[in-house]
């Protein structure tokens, strides 16, 4: 026995005490536990640039502008924004540029121009509506695509590839062939297909639950402001310089904005690398747990969304709505011209005014909708309808008026007022999927905008058939629309809801088997970051003492940071006052 204590004796001289650098090793391990190092000093041991993860030209040229001082949820918005815009001004290009393409004109300086193409009416409502058709097919789908992929990455592949299309269209039609142009048309459609689903899933992740109108709003609001832009400017170019001209410009504007797009937005809040942790934590903590298992098709409840009537009002006000959208949209100059005798190249910035009215009453409409929300005024489902079917009611109102006035002043008027008070219905229809199914959003949104694309798809056979023979026809065009859109303010207010629906969470075997997934491969799936976590298993009494840790020193289940971030933070009142904003 002597001889084996002489020899620990001696192995202690040579190599020091194990169990003292044991017990130390444990110690450090329970105190590091307890009180985690603060993210500065964590991010210089491991990684002392944040922006080298995601290190691009344009970002970190943003980043040293007045720009990327704005809040990532309301950048995201803008650049969302200009994106629709550049989307929807696409579609007004054919719409201007088709009367100097198949008629002769006379151009701004009193030359007339004999007209280069010889289509019948049919080829002329066959190419008008092609778009639609690639359109319609991607909607459904697009939602999967939406929840299973980064919704950011799909909405700028989306406007980038439809916009370079758009460069190619011109090319198309001097071919002369009709099917390239229905090609490349059907194309654009099925690209441009997954931008409104893509979005709602964007929303998913980074709108907290108060600020959902507002910041939906901001970026749909580009749809309209696209018209109000596209308008006279496709107007202007087709009268000045060329009908090809407005397809260039937009194709370029939408592939330069494509690669700022991909260069600064991120999936979540947790992956963007410049995110202030204020904000990170306002926003996650505002949403709360979101399910990382993405649906699939036997785990939607397809029976409960088919049968659900809230989900029928949304469907209903969303065909009533792109009706008239999309009448105006390919029809609004082609109408000034017949009807009221307006020239091309006078009517773009007149027509372009309801939609630039349009835009205002739906950037103030989805600021008002979310302070009646959030100061308990009324509940969201309340709120949803007052203002889905007042703007719906006003609009179909407005349009008996458009439909049989004779006075060209009233039609303009009456006309502007209808557009305007349509934009009180976007915080209505078009943010209510997140309200009654975040999970399912995106795939609400392309299941009710593919049926709102029937609009787009039939309204050009409807409105050619009224108007081929008589001018008188615009009644009857105009008589339609505001029919449907009583259709929709009736169906609306009976059956909508703004509450979480009962089938609209994930199915409990879903979470269990995301819980065993984090049990295995130690990947925490519960929040926003899905972070990589590493479980160490500690011996006992280790164990023990650090279970017997003051529970104020014990990392936030949500956030174990949150404090280390900002030291102050339980004076700032991120996490207490719901209406933050900034």
């Amino acid at each position: 026995m002597s001889s084996w204590n002489d020899a620990w004796d001696r192995g202690k001289q040579m190599v020091g005490d194990p169990i003292a650098k044991m017990t130390a090793a444990a110690s450090s391990v329970t105190s590091a536990a307890a009180s985690p190092a603060p993210p500065q000093q964590m991010q210089e041991e491991g990684n002392e640039n944040p922006m080298r993860m995601h290190s691009n030209k344009v970002l970190q040229f943003m980043e040293q502008t007045w720009i990327g001082k704005c809040r990532k949820r309301w950048l995201l918005a803008i650049l969302a924004n200009m994106g629709f815009m550049i989307s929807f001004g696409i579609r007004c290009n054919f719409g201007a540029a088709k009367t100097h393409m198949y008629k002769n004109y006379t151009d701004p300086w009193g030359k007339v121009h004999m007209h280069e193409f010889n289509w019948t009416i049919e080829e002329l409502s066959v190419m008008e509506s092609s778009y639609f058709y690639g359109y319609l097919v991607t909607q459904i789908p697009a939602g999967f695509l939406a929840a299973k992929f980064p919704p950011n990455k799909l909405f700028g592949f989306g406007i980038g590839v439809g916009a370079f299309l758009n460069i190619l269209l011109p090319y198309g039609f001097k071919a002369k062939s009709d099917y390239l142009v229905a090609f490349i048309q059907i194309a654009q459609g099925l690209v441009q297909g997954v931008c409104y689903p893509a979005m709602h899933g964007v929303w998913r992740y980074w709108a907290p639950p108060m600020e959902r109108s507002k910041l939906a709003t901001t970026a749909f609001t580009g749809s309209y402001a696209g018209a109000v832009l596209g308008l006279p400017l496709s107007a202007f170019l087709v009268s000045y310089v060329s009908w090809a001209s407005p397809f260039y410009l937009y194709g370029v504007c939408g592939v330069i904005w494509a690669i700022v797009w991909f260069c600064v937005t991120f999936e979540k809040p947790a992956f963007h690398p410049t995110i202030s942790q204020e904000e990170k934590i306002f926003i996650e903590d505002a949403i709360g747990h979101v399910s990382n298992t993405h649906p699939t098709i036997r785990s939607i409840p397809w029976k409960a969304i088919v049968t659900s009537k809230p989900v029928w009002a949304i469907i209903v006000a969303n065909f009533a709505r792109s009706w008239t959208f999309y009448l105006l949209l390919q029809n609004q100059l082609t109408y000034m011209k017949e009807a009221l005798g307006m020239k091309i190249a006078d009517s773009g910035l007149l027509a372009a005014i309801p939609h630039l009215v349009m835009g205002c009453v739906v950037l103030m409409g989805g600021q008002l909708a979310d302070y009646l929300r959030s100061n308990k005024i009324l509940s969201t489902t309340a709120v949803r309808k007052i203002f889905n079917c007042g703007g719906f009611g006003g609009e179909a109102a407005f349009m008996l008026i458009v439909a049989y006035t004779t006075s060209d002043t009233t039609a303009i008027m009456a006309l502007i007022a209808a557009v305007g008070m349509s934009g009180f219905a976007i915080s209505g229809f078009n943010v209510n999927h997140l309200d009654i199914a975040p999970r399912y959003a995106a795939i609400l949104m392309g299941f009710s905008n593919g049926i709102g694309t029937l609009a787009g798809l039939t309204c050009p056979f409807v409105t050619e058939a009224f108007t081929a023979h008589s001018k008188h026809g615009w009644t009857s065009v105009f008589l339609l629309a505001s029919l449907i859109h009583f259709t929709g303010v009736t169906f609306y207010a009976v059956y909508a809801s703004g509450e979480l629906q009962e089938w609209a969470e994930p199915k409990e075997e879903e979470e269990w088997s995301n819980k065993e997934l984090v049990n295995k491969t130690g990947i925490n799936g519960t929040g926003y970051g899905a972070a990589e976590t590493t479980f160490t298993t500690l011996p006992a009494g280790i164990e023990a003492s650090y279970q017997a840790q003051p529970t104020a020193q014990a990392p936030n289940p949500t956030n174990p940071f949150a404090t280390a971030w900002d030291d102050h933070s339980a004076s700032s009142g991120v996490v207490e006052n719901p209406h933050y904003q900034q």
